[in-house]
């Protein structure tokens, strides 16, 4: 009887030890696996049972949550959702998170090591904090007025402080109310299911992650190349430059829009928008100047983060010449988004010093003490000092006395540059309307705000589309409330 006991006794400590084996080994080699694991509710119950922390705009909050007396405790609230939508993108418990929500999701849902007591703690402990708030560099004033501007024709604002790099205005138009997919249930998803089908595709942050051909606000970037080639040495001087403009080893003649261009200089080519200079003076700079040139400004950067992810503006690295000539007036293969045109103006307005673009000014625990500030970094210099003082004063120019003059603010030193943007087969398709700028107030020593604006406007009268005139205006309004600022 005893030897039965004793080999029972030993089967259920053996039992024990495989149990504890077991139990230890879920819990350090697969409990990451189960906690991603769809089916487990576990995680999702213990992520919306307490508050998420806020986004603010300034010192106002533009986020909140509200209790919904079900299992997933709290859901995700916007003010003002559709305005600030392509800056917070959205926290769903049914479709995840994007843009901020996403990028700082540790910091606001209270699980980011920054919150803890002691270092390390939450990874001890598994637990988390009280969520986190991000701080935005966004200023509600300029929001509103790129928001109004584009009056919910497809389009977008991006608006950069040149000295920091700080983003004042990020703007998608059409746009959509986060809070409509924060929850469950058939409202969400039919809310999700009417805005992916939407033709207008108002969840598509067109600032950000859509880009365009830039059309002639590139030429801002062809003139620094050839500036700083010495391929021009006086920018007031005549060109040689025939109109129209063969395009190298073809038969096809480049046309001008713009009046006396033949010969123009480039101060005027800039000023008018004369395609056949800037085109000329591309493929005299040659195709590895003019990548190096624009990758100095943005281009071809697939890393760029803001702290969200942007899509990678495109300046071909591999052509012949006549599509050299084309890519350098902002056609062919030539894409960017609104944030890289923000900032060719940036790098303009900023003496030749580009800074990296950044969205969040600071992080803080939910008592307000801040554990992450965003320093001003430098991401490149794309041209000399000199070469930006002379694109200066032809940015100048062109609102003074040329294409850019709705964008002219009495009192204020504004430069710009128009831009109308062909695409499509057979350039069919309605033209894309551009305007880039920057301001900069009599009584202060530097620029307030670069701007890059695109209108795509699909309701517009095809001869009613321009720089000038769609996108224009709506880039003077938010350097206008730039200046309010200041």
């Amino acid at each position: 009887m005893i030897r039965c006991i004793r080999r029972a006794a030993a089967f259920c400590l053996l039992l024990l030890v495989a149990l504890l084996v077991n139990a230890a080994r879920v819990q350090l080699f697969e409990a990451d696996e189960l906690d991603d694991n769809p089916a487990n509710r576990r995680s999702a119950i213990v992520r919306y049972d307490q508050p998420r922390g806020n986004i603010l705009v300034g010192d106002r909050p533009v986020t909140g949550n509200k209790e919904t007396g079900e299992q997933l405790s709290f859901e995700r609230t916007y003010l003002h959702g559709p305005l600030y939508a392509p800056v917070t993108g959205y926290a769903s418990q049914t479709y995840g998170t994007t843009l901020i929500e996403n990028a700082e999701d540790a910091v606001l849902s209270g699980t980011d090591s920054l919150l803890a007591p002691l270092p390390f703690w939450n990874e001890f402990t598994r637990g988390r904090q009280p969520g986190g708030d991000v701080v935005t560099t966004i200023k509600a004033s300029m929001q509103q007025a790129a928001y109004e501007g584009l009056r919910g024709r497809r389009g977008a604002v991006a608006a950069l402080d040149p000295s920091t790099g700080a983003i004042l205005a990020l703007v998608s138009t059409p746009s959509y109310d986060p809070e409509r997919l924060s929850g469950t249930g058939a409202a969400v998803t039919d809310a999700w299911s009417r805005l992916n089908a939407s033709p207008s595709m108002p969840m598509l942050n067109r600032a950000i992650r859509q880009t365009y051909p830039p059309g002639s606000t590139f030429k801002i970037v062809t003139a620094a190349a050839a500036l700083d080639s010495r391929t021009v040495t006086d920018p007031d001087a005549a060109t040689d430059t025939p109109s129209p403009y063969v395009l190298p080893g073809t038969d096809t003649t480049l046309p001008n829009e713009a009046r006396g261009c033949e010969n123009a200089s480039l101060a005027d080519a800039i000023r008018v928008s004369c395609n056949t200079v800037m085109a000329h003076l591309g493929v005299e700079v040659g195709l590895d100047g003019m990548v190096e040139t624009a990758e100095k400004f943005g281009f071809n950067d697939t890393g760029l983060r803001i702290p969200s992810g942007v899509a990678r503006s495109n300046f071909d690295t591999d052509m012949s010449d006549d599509q050299l000539a084309l890519s350098s007036i902002g056609q062919f293969n030539t894409k960017a988004t609104p944030l890289q045109m923000a900032m060719v103006a940036s790098a303009v307005a900023g003496g030749g010093d580009l800074r990296r673009p950044h969205l969040v000014d600071r992080v803080t625990t939910n008592t307000g003490d801040t554990v992450r500030r965003e320093r001003s970094e430098s991401y490149e210099r794309p041209m000399n000092p000199a070469t930006a003082v002379q694109l200066q004063r032809m940015m100048v120019e062109v609102v003074e006395n040329g294409t850019g003059s709705n964008a002219a603010i009495d009192g204020v030193r504004v430069g710009g540059k128009t831009g109308t943007a062909q695409h499509g087969v057979d350039n069919s398709g309605l033209p894309y309307a551009w305007f880039i700028s920057w301001a900069q107030a009599p009584d202060s020593g530097r620029p307030a705000v670069a701007v890059a604006v695109v209108v795509e406007d699909a309701a517009a009268d095809r001869a009613d589309i321009s720089g000038g005139g769609s996108a224009a205006p709506i880039a003077r309004a938010v350097m206008e409330a730039a200046l309010e600022e200041e």
